[in-house]
């Protein structure tokens, strides 16, 4: 096997959901709605993102034997993970009641400025309603490209039993977002969290379908968790870095909606954890305030850096991102997935979006 073009991969799934987006407006063009609904997942879809899931799916169909440019049955086993992830971010940005996604509007934020504007009630909660109503439809458009990806009876029931599982993680994983006690969480819940919102189904899951689709034995399914979850748990850890310490220019979203939220990170637990009395009092005062200004933010931030919270959260990262490079080299996979898999753990531990 030749070096693996992750761009190509790219590439690939971006057609594939081009066609599926494309097929559904051109089906929706007769309803009185004037498609807003479909024009809003579609535009979502088609609006950025890193792609990271459906690469890895195929990249763990090349981990189990894949050959070439992947068919078109995994390209829309691939795909389908990203319009469930539109489902999951748009959902999760009406649960956040976040402004800003991927440095656009977020999806209630854009419909209800179309119902009157942000400042209206009773435009924001149209703005909820239709949200979820989109991610609903995401989250439809993703089990019909399952569905409909060509794939042998025995073969989609293997891949729905991990899809189904996947799913039940990341509702579990936010659940315990929602219902964690904020920045007071212990690091131990903030990194169950982390483990069930990203790294089982940001890299787990993903990998493991792809597998699948090669026909993967389970000894390699277990292979491919042993590099994703660590890997997968640095990708979030430096999302909370991100999330509080990144360029708004390069994240296309504001880092003070985590502070503003008071979301159980494990940035925020380290800081409570080290903080002496009065910084605690401090973040008490202002973490989980949703009238947070930034220039209160500003002050978080830097009792947040005296507490050395992120210097911790630095040293987990890398400490994960060694668990992942050895569990790589333990791998019998073919030596290209290797590479790719380590650029793509390299490149999630030092992103700056």
């Amino acid at each position: 096997m030749d070096d693996l073009d992750l761009r190509a991969v790219r590439e690939s799934v971006d057609r594939t959901l081009e066609e599926f987006c494309g097929a559904r407006l051109r089906q929706a063009r007769a309803r009185p709605d004037g498609m807003e609904l479909e024009r809003a997942v579609a535009g979502f879809v088609s609006g950025g993102g890193k792609r990271l899931r459906p690469v890895l799916c195929v990249l763990g169909w090349y981990a189990a034997g894949g050959q070439g440019p992947p068919p078109r049955a995994v390209c829309r086993v691939a795909a389908a993970l990203e319009l469930f992830h539109a489902f999951a971010l748009i959902h999760d940005d009406v649960m956040d009641d976040s402004d800003r996604r991927r440095d656009h509007p977020t999806v209630h934020r854009a419909f209800a400025a179309r119902r009157g504007g942000n400042d209206s009630s009773a435009a924001r909660r149209v703005g909820m309603g239709v949200a979820i109503l989109a991610g609903d439809l995401a989250l439809t458009w993703s089990d019909d490209l399952l569905r409909t990806a060509g794939l042998p009876a025995e073969r989609l029931a293997e891949v729905w039993e991990l899809v189904s599982a996947m799913r039940d993680e990341i509702v579990h994983g936010q659940f315990l977002d929602v219902t964690t006690p904020g920045p007071r969480a212990s690091v131990k819940a903030a990194l169950e969290i982390a483990r069930y919102k990203t790294a089982k189904y940001t890299f787990e899951r993903p990998l493991q379908l792809g597998a699948v689709l090669a026909g993967a034995p389970q000894r390699l399914r277990e292979t491919l968790s042993a590099y994703a979850l660590p890997a997968g748990e640095s990708f979030q850890l430096r999302d909370d870095l991100l999330g509080v310490f990144g360029d708004p220019s390069t994240t296309g979203k504001p880092v003070v909606d985590d502070l503003r939220e008071g979301t159980p990170t494990v940035l925020l637990a380290l800081a409570f954890e080290h903080a002496d009395g009065a910084q605690r009092a401090l973040l008490e005062q202002h973490i989980g305030r949703p009238g947070l200004e930034d220039d209160e933010a500003d002050r978080v931030r830097h009792i947040l850096a005296a507490t050395g919270a992120p210097g911790r959260v630095e040293a987990m990262i890398r400490e994960r991102h060694d668990l992942a490079v050895k569990a790589l080299e333990a791998a019998v996979i073919p030596l290209p997935v290797r590479t790719a898999l380590r650029t793509l753990t390299d490149t999630a531990v030092r992103r700056a979006s």
